[in-house]
């Protein structure tokens, strides 16, 4: 049982054979269903998506237009909405409500979507295996012996399972595109600053994006169109409304120039990876694209730069967790400001963030700054020039997204630095604020999907979509 899609849901609502509030039922139906085993809602607002749904029932009886009526949404749990509580899967936010939602959110809200939840993720999006929260992990529903993938696994796998039509995602290293690889559906990561970051919890400031996942690359040009553009409360957000369409853009492949960092094969990658990244290179080139091997001298050392910048700023964001402000206060034995401190991080902060904080700390520390904080920033730049001279030669660049398919639950617990390197491919992106598009392309032995990695250069969005959806519709063809 799942969820119609999108473009059956909306075209029966528009010849008026289904109501916003029957599909809504269908939605509550599957997550009764799924969710209990799956995990991927960790709170799902039943009253609320009703209400909304009889609203905008109405609304378009009164002939409103109202272009995403009929979308039903999991939104991330870092992303403030201003019915429910935000925790980030964290105790230290427990049954906080923010007096605001995110631009994000409100955006989509306007255009009709109808929000039914949030979703699980890792706790302040630190993790890549959502095993990271404060909820339970969220299991992959191709099979739950295996994680969903992280930060943003709750969303991908409420996709998948076909309980919502889409999610919101956010991607700060890969959280979108690795769990929407591990879950077989798209996830987009946008160019920075094209989707506000108002409302949004911070990790890493200068990393973080707001992003669709969802079943194709259609549903997923929708959501970011109605989404993005610029936004006062956000001061690094951009003004590039006009860069594409509702509509979906036609790529032709032929004369595509397509890049393959040689720098991306090589030991630690899974031969079934490897595999399907080669058979849609080819798929490319049968079609008339032209395939380039680019070199990318500084790209070795992006997953050591990202780890040292992302830490640094978390440990920066999550100082202001303190238990004077808002979430949870646990008084110390002394009585004192400093052991509230130590008590409240102690109950609140699990353990991969409390890593975090300390990797972060430490490399802001006196004597420390210079040798690595103020390094990996003249690294980032490095990869972003990288970045920019691929551009001359190539039009868009196709990657693996993580080096194996999928992990079983607890593979990854003993070895932080494992979960760390399955970033490699993904990290880069984020170093270099362009944007990139994660879309499964076959399924590996174990029966997970895989998933291949298409990356542009900056406000690229609508042609990664498009080819995306090629590459979607070719390995279609060949499983078929």
């Amino acid at each position: 049982m799942a969820l119609s899609s999108f473009a059956d849901c909306r075209n029966s609502l528009l010849e008026g054979k289904t109501t916003c509030t029957e599909i809504v039922r269908q939605a509550l139906d599957v997550i009764d269903e799924k969710n209990p085993s799956i995990n991927a809602f960790t709170h799902v607002d039943a009253d609320g998506v009703y209400q909304s749904a009889e609203s905008l029932d109405q609304r378009i009886a009164r002939g409103e237009r109202l272009p995403l009526a009929g979308l039903v949404l999991g939104i991330k749990d870092v992303l403030s909405t201003s019915e429910w509580p935000v925790t980030c899967s964290s105790k230290i936010l427990e049954g906080y409500r923010p007096p605001f939602e995110a631009t994000s959110v409100a955006r989509l809200r306007n255009a009709g979507a109808l929000m039914v939840g949030r979703t699980n993720c890792d706790e302040f999006a630190m993790g890549s295996t959502t095993e990271h929260s404060a909820y339970g992990v969220t299991l992959n529903p191709h099979d739950q012996s295996f994680v969903a993938g992280g930060s943003s696994g709750g969303s991908a796998a409420a996709v998948a399972a076909g309980m919502c039509h889409a999610a919101l995602g956010t991607d700060t290293g890969g959280s979108i595109r690795q769990p929407a690889a591990f879950c077989g559906v798209v996830g987009l990561k946008p160019t920075y600053g094209l989707v506000s970051r108002y409302g949004l919890v911070a990790f890493a400031s200068s990393f973080d994006c707001v992003g669709p996942m969802a079943q194709n690359p259609r549903d997923a040009r929708q959501i970011l169109y109605y989404m993005m553009g610029n936004d006062p409360k956000d001061a690094t957000s951009l003004d590039h409304s006009s860069l594409m369409t509702e509509s979906q853009e036609d790529i032709p492949l032929d004369g595509l120039r397509v890049g393959l960092l040689s720098e991306y094969y090589g030991d630690g990658i899974q031969d079934e990876v490897t595999h399907y990244l080669d058979q849609t290179a080819d798929h490319l080139q049968s079609h008339g694209a032209e395939l380039k091997t680019i070199d990318m001298p500084h790209i070795a050392h992006g997953i050591a730069a990202y780890y040292i910048l992302a830490t640094a700023e978390a440990s920066s964001n999550l100082s202001r967790y303190d238990g004077v402000k808002y979430g949870v206060r646990i008084q110390g034995d002394e009585h004192s400001l400093e052991s509230m401190y130590t008590a409240t991080r102690g109950y609140g902060f699990g353990f991969e963030v409390k890593r975090r904080i300390m990797l972060g700390t430490y490399v802001l520390s006196a004597g420390y700054y210079d040798a690595y904080y103020g390094k990996a920033q003249r690294v980032r730049s490095l990869i972003r020039n990288d970045f920019d001279e691929a551009w001359k030669k190539v039009d868009v660049m196709l990657t693996p997204v993580t080096p194996t398919a999928g992990a079983r639950i607890g593979e990854w617990g003993n070895d932080p630095l494992q979960m760390y390197l399955s970033d490699a491919y993904t990290v880069t992106a984020n170093l270099a604020g362009i944007p990139a598009l994660s879309v499964p392309v076959g399924k590996a032995a174990n029966g997970l999907p895989v998933g291949v990695q298409i990356i542009g250069p900056p406000l690229s969005e609508s042609r990664l979509l498009s080819i995306g959806e090629k590459i979607m519709m070719l390995a279609n063809t060949v499983s078929s």
